[in-house]
């Protein structure tokens, strides 16, 4: 009886209890865990290792050189302003930026880099996008490179202010405050009411509230698709969309000289965002965000270099105060998160 017993006990569908040796005789001794006992301790999870220095340099370095090829492509633009239309122009940045895209994504993602999850919202950006570069295209044949650059630091405050509305990140007094200084500033460098002041200035503050709308909206539609999808489909509106009204504002380039600034102008706009997405990629934000504003000292070395223009005392102090308000609120925000 003693052995049909214990032979059900092993019967399928009746798990036994672990054993280990023990007890007297070698007899086998049930492993029993007392619920009263301390758990055993869990190891903490390890901290993500912070990112090395040389990476974050480098993020620095790719922001920076964003800001030197951002005012050389302006230069081009300006050069051409002056013999051919600003529609023709924009239309040219646009479409070489497709092209270079195209050449560099669709060999190494394929054609599933142009399929989009927000269709609508990427033509919204592609249409703001086309309209901030008309607007500073047509501008800078009238105002300095420099000067435009310095209302277009305007961008980032924009996006702070319409950040509330827009996407929900509320705001605070401080932040209200900054503001109001960086477009302070902005009316330092614009100057109006007095003979300095140009109409050319306001289509560079319509260009910095159309690129703010438009960074507003790459947010939104980051989690839906890819960086290189948003890429390629934040020029497609100035490529394409322009077709219709081209044939009616076309001028064939004259020159080797403006073939090669037509070209130009696409390929350093795609390399200039190419970088930005780089240097968000190797270092936090808050860190190279900072070293956007290196792109008013590259649009005062190319200005001065290509034109001779140099800022006036105005400009530097609007400037200044830009910039002041700027790094606070990315300060301030960082310091929050």
């Amino acid at each position: 009886m003693r052995l049909i017993w214990e032979a059900g006990r092993r019967l399928p569908g009746k798990p036994s209890r672990p054993t280990v040796p023990g007890g007297h005789g070698g007899a086998a001794r049930r492993v029993t865990q007392d619920p009263r006992a301390p758990a055993a301790p869990v190891a903490p999870a390890a901290a993500p290792p912070p990112a090395p220095a040389q990476r974050i340099l480098l993020g620095i370095l790719f922001m920076c050189l964003s800001g030197l090829l951002f005012p050389v492509m302006s230069s081009f633009a300006k050069i051409l302003g002056a013999e051919y239309s600003s529609l023709q122009v924009s239309w040219a940045r646009a479409f070489g930026h497709i092209l270079f895209l195209l050449a560099v994504f669709l060999p190494r993602y394929g054609v599933g880099v142009l399929r989009t999850r927000r269709p609508g919202t990427q033509l919204l950006r592609s249409s703001l996008l086309f309209t901030s570069n008309l607007s500073h295209f047509f501008a800078i044949t009238f105002i300095p490179i420099a000067k435009a650059a310095a209302i277009s630091l305007a961008a980032p405050l924009i996006v702070a202010l319409l950040a509330w509305p827009m996407l929900g990140e509320r705001t605070t007094r401080a932040r209200v405050a900054a503001l109001c200084l960086g477009f302070l500033g902005v009316l330092v460098v614009i100057r109006p009411g007095t003979a300095l002041f140009h109409p050319a200035s306001l289509l560079v503050l319509v260009s910095a509230s159309c690129y703010a709308v438009y960074q507003i909206l790459t947010r939104r539609v980051a989690g839906a698709d890819t960086p290189e999808t948003s890429a390629l489909f934040s020029s497609v509106v100035g490529a394409f969309g322009m077709l219709l009204v081209l044939p009616f504002i076309w001028r064939t380039p004259e020159t080797l000289f403006h073939i090669a600034l037509f070209c130009g102008m696409g390929v350093l706009g795609a390399v200039g965002h190419y970088c930005v997405a780089r240097a968000f990629g190797y270092a936090p934000a808050n860190v190279v965000s900072p070293f956007q504003y290196f792109q008013l000292l590259g649009s005062v070395a190319v200005g001065w270099l290509v034109f001779g223009d140099w800022p006036d005392a105005g400009v530097w102090i609007g400037a200044a105060v830009i910039v002041a308000a700027g790094l606070w609120i990315g300060w301030n925000q960082a310091r929050r998160r």
